[in-house]
């Protein structure tokens, strides 16, 4: 893991200073919810936390074809405590612990390559 770094994020727009609060978020209550369960996440292994990421995507999958894939149209009729934006929470809560165990077990793609393709305006998905 690269040495901590002093991040100047006064030139953020508001969408990434929203970014940089979920994410500080998320570190926590990951932090919280490892006190009590551990690395349980893993214990079946790939398989097992594959299956896990598979649950919450279909749930949201679920819920969002009812609005015709609007996530945000159904995110806001969904006023129960364990909607949508829980399952978002948990689904990225997830996929960080996956990537991380991936980079502990020595995954060989950890430098991240530039995601923006300039010349298209769009960015990179693969």
């Amino acid at each position: 893991m690269a040495d901590k770094e002093i991040v100047d994020c006064t030139d953020y727009s508001e969408q990434l200073q929203y970014v940089l609060r979920v994410a500080d978020t998320d570190v926590k209550k990951l932090h919280h919810a490892e006190q009590s369960y551990g690395d349980s996440w893993k214990k079946r292994g790939g398989t097992g936390a594959m299956m896990m990421l598979a649950r919450k995507w279909d749930r949201l999958e679920n819920q969002v074809t009812k609005h015709n894939w609007d996530i945000f149209a159904a995110a806001q009729q969904d006023t129960r405590p364990e909607g949508i934006i829980d399952d978002i929470r948990d689904l990225r809560r997830y996929l960080l612990l996956v990537e991380s165990e991936l980079l502990i077990q020595g995954a060989r793609h950890d430098d991240e390559p530039d995601l923006f393709i300039e010349d298209r305006c769009e960015w990179k998905t693969g």
